[in-house]
Order: structure tokens, then C-alpha cells, then sequence
């Protein structure tokens, strides 16, 4: 039944052309419109809460919700940390994704954008020694190109690796056997972000595959797959 009313309050929001915060019809409303129990309503606000689908505050309305990464990040968590997706096959989705908003970047980066890029990459290089910050630079650094390829979809999907990314970036990082080898995890950083800047779309991607090509290998050397 819940699952049930989750479905026709989705398609009212479709159907009363409902857009990210505004406000939908009370419990009670709904509940009447819908010809069910109020406590049906509530539990079905409340998983479409979960998902994001809408936004629900103490002493307020439920409004539509903005699509965000969070429920994604911990759908692919779970998948990793229950055995149902190896980490390796998580970044071959991120490296199938990855290759064609780098590309996409390239070619539709406005120049804010692109610079935004280079510094993350340089903050790569400046905070070398602190690998914490390294990473957080890293992830933000895959994001800003994700933003650029001005596809709010590769955005949020690119934004929700973050959590297992975070988990798995340290261990990566420690298993590159010098300082050299981490350098050239940055230098590589900084090269597609001059690719970005300067619209070379093919190195882009040819440097962006070159990337999760490099960390796989490290991780499997590591022992994780």
C-alpha cells in the first residue's frame, strides 16, 4: 500500500507540475485525495523522504526535493561494503563516466570552471605531504570537472562515488611504493586539467583513462578488488 501511494503522490507531483521546493498537501490532504489512511500517507512521505524525493522539516510542509548524491553514495557503499559490487567495479563505472564528462568539459568549461580545476590540481601538489588533504583536493577536483560538463546527472552520480572514494583513496595512496609515484598521480592531475583548459578534448580523456587505469593497478597490487 505504501509503495502504492508513493507512486500516485510522484505522479500528482508530475501532474501539478511541482518543482524543487515547493510545498505538497498536507498529510491529512493527501491522505483524502488518495483515499487512504493517514498513517499510509506518513509512512509514504517518509520513504520518499529517505530517498530524497522530498524534503520533510519538523512544524512544516513537505516540499519537492532536489536531486542529490547522498542516496546514491550510500546505495553504492552498501553494495561495496555487502559484497554485491567489488570496489574494482566501481571504478570501472566511475572510469566509463569519467572519460566523457572530462570530455564534455573540455569542450563546454566556461573559464571560471576551468580554472577552479587547475587549482584544485595545484592544491594537489601544494599539500603533498598531508595526503588527507590531497584527497579531499582529489575528490574535489572530479567533481569540478563533473559540474563543467554541464550535465547536472554526471554531477550528482560523479559527486556520490565520494564516500566509498574516501575509504579507498588512503589505502591507493599508501600502496604507491614512492613519492614519485604519488607525484605522478598529481602530475597526471594537472595535465587534465590543461587539457580542460586549452578544450583538448581527446587528451582529456586519453589522460583521465590513464588515471583510473593507474589507481586500478595500485589497488589490485594492494590486494583489493
Amino acid at each position: 500500500m505504501v509503495e502504492t501511494v508513493v507512486l500516485r503522490i510522484r505522479d500528482k507531483l508530475r501532474a501539478d507540475g511541482l518543482r524543487v521546493g515547493d510545498t505538497l498537501p498536507s498529510e491529512g490532504e493527501t491522505a483524502s485525495q488518495l483515499g487512504v489512511s493517514r498513517t499510509v500517507v506518513r509512512e509514504a512521505y517518509r520513504s520518499m523522504s529517505a530517498l530524497g524525493l522530498i524534503d520533510v522539516g519538523n512544524g512544516r510542509k513537505a516540499s519537492v526535493g532536489a536531486i542529490n548524491p547522498q542516496s546514491l553514495a550510500l546505495l553504492f557503499d552498501h553494495g561495496v561494503q555487502t559484497n554485491q559490487a567489488s570496489v574494482q567495479q566501481i571504478l570501472d563505472v566511475r572510469r566509463t563516466i569519467e572519460i566523457r564528462t572530462v570530455g564534455l568539459a573540455a569542450l563546454l568549461r566556461k573559464d571560471t570552471e576551468a580554472k577552479e580545476i587547475a587549482a584544485l590540481a595545484t592544491a594537489m601538489r601544494v599539500d603533498f605531504t598531508a595526503s588527507e588533504r590531497v584527497m579531499e583536493h582529489d575528490i574535489a577536483f572530479h567533481e569540478a570537472i563533473a559540474r563543467a560538463s554541464r550535465n547536472p546527472m554526471f554531477s550528482m552520480v560523479v559527486a556520490s562515488f565520494g564516500l566509498v572514494t574516501r575509504e579507498t583513496w588512503p589505502l591507493g595512496w599508501k600502496a604507491r611504493a614512492s613519492d614519485e609515484e604519488r607525484m605522478a598521480h598529481v602530475v597526471c592531475h594537472e595535465q587534465i586539467a590543461r587539457d580542460i583548459a586549452e578544450g583538448d578534448r581527446v587528451q582529456a580523456e586519453a589522460h583521465m583513462a590513464s588515471n583510473f587505469d593507474s589507481t586500478a593497478k595500485v589497488l589490485l597490487t594492494s590486494g583489493i578488488y
